[in-house]
């Protein structure tokens, strides 16, 4: 498979883009080792950890300054630290090379983290949520179990169907949010962001996207009309499997530093420096990790779909996945998740899950290594048959995050496993 990736989508090539210190950088590879960075005052070649947990003022008038805004200037790591600052400020130009605009980033402590700091932070009671089926199970317990004791519902519909979405829009003035998730997990739906964002901006609404999946390597939800993206910074963009993080970026620069900043520093959902600068080293090798994850998945999404065992491959890359055409378009390539089910169900997932020598067993997703799990007997198995079903997980559905070992090895190993 050909390597040199087309740009990302809404970008024209390599654009031109600035790092922090004002040098022009052309290449995203650039970008995500050096944006961000600004020299520290006692020169070290990496941003150290700063393990502070508060600031000391030079004067009581300098701390009043800092405290109504007149001076930048860090007080207290709950609000803000120069380790996090750098991981922040590197994805916002990740998110937004090539398109020409400003976005603020927030890091939080989780995804979740920073999915419940969108949500409480632009939303009211008697608002409604539209989003789709086959969301991350947090985000779509968030939305259906936590948020309405805040009066927040969620309508679930296919937003797959443009003419279907536009009637519940038109049907209900309620709804204020449109969330997208694309791909989703686990099934690897995709949805039209374009078409859907535009579709909102007629009815007023904001329009979220979840682009953990994806990373800003592989799609920008920036170059189409959307307001926030939520990324778990545990997956891709760390990689490594060595920290738990999630960032907020928003297009309002006022309201992303005024009220939705007051919103994240009071829920307290804050990042950490230590963690920060886990991610901050991962993002760097992003562009040539998704390069590898992204050839190797296309070869065993290949494979699969010939093996006598499987009876359908959900990979986006594949002519035969339903919203194919709707990857092609948003994305730069299909990226590294898929989902494949097994013909003989719910034990033959099991077997497979044991039979695996190096493929790892886990739920997680985003690192280095190849990681399968089986919702049915894993993280959906409190979940009734019927209502996973309903989502697509049936039981002899297996996840899988193919990593960027050798792809012979990765196939021998599914292969011997599914034997």
């Amino acid at each position: 498979m050909d390597k040199s990736f087309p740009p990302p989508a809404g970008s024209s090539g390599d654009i031109p883009d600035k790092n922090l210190s004002g040098h022009t950088l052309t290449g995203w590879g650039s970008l995500a080792v050096h944006g961000g960075h600004r020299q520290d005052p006692m020169y070290a070649h990496q941003t150290p950890i700063y393990a502070s947990s508060t600031y000391v003022f030079d004067t009581a008038e300098q701390g009043m300054r800092r405290f109504s805004g007149e001076e930048d200037g860090y007080i207290y790591s709950r609000w803000g630290n120069p380790t996090i600052t750098e991981a922040e400020e590197k994805i916002a130009a990740l998110e937004t090379f090539g398109l020409g605009i400003e976005v603020k980033g927030i890091l939080h402590s989780s995804g979740m983290a920073a999915i419940s700091t969108l949500m409480l932070a632009t939303l009211k009671p008697g608002d409604k949520i539209l989003t789709h089926y086959s969301l991350y199970g947090g985000t779509d317990e968030l939305a259906t179990k936590i948020l309405p004791s805040f009066g927040i519902t969620a309508i679930i519909t296919d937003l797959r169907d443009l003419n279907k979405t536009e009637q519940v829009l038109k049907s209900d003035t309620a709804i204020k949010m449109m969330y997208l998730e694309t791909p989703a997990n686990p099934t690897i739906q995709c949805v039209d962001i374009e078409e859907l964002s535009k579709l909102a901006k007629q009815y007023k609404c904001i329009v979220a996207c979840d682009n953990t999946f994806a990373t800003p390597y592989l799609q920008q939800p920036f170059g189409y009309p959307v307001d926030f993206i939520v990324h778990s910074t545990t997956k891709f963009l760390n990689g490594h499997g060595t920290a738990i993080g999630g960032i907020l970026l928003g297009k309002d620069l006022e309201f992303m530093k005024t009220h939705c900043t007051k919103v994240h520093r009071l829920l307290g959902g804050n990042s950490n420096p230590f963690d920060a600068f886990l991610l901050t080293q991962g993002i760097k090798t992003l562009e040539v990790r998704m390069e590898r994850h992204c050839h190797n998945a296309m070869e065993v999404a290949g494979f699969l779909e010939q093996h006598d065992a499987i009876a359908k491959v959900n990979y986006t890359g594949l002519a035969s996945h339903p919203d194919h055409y709707t990857a092609m378009k948003q994305m730069r390539h299909p990226g590294a998740m898929m989902s494949f089910e097994l013909k003989d169900g719910l034990q033959a997932g099991i077997d497979l899950m044991n039979n695996l020598k190096m493929c790892v067993r886990t739920v997680s997703l985003g690192t280095v290594d190849t990681l399968l799990s089986h919702p049915a007997s894993m993280t959906h198995y409190s979940v009734p048959g019927s209502e996973r079903e309903r989502y697509g997980i049936t039981d002899g559905l297996i996840r899988m995050n193919v990593g960027i070992e050798n792809i012979q090895d990765i196939i021998t190993d599914l292969d011997q496993a599914l034997h």
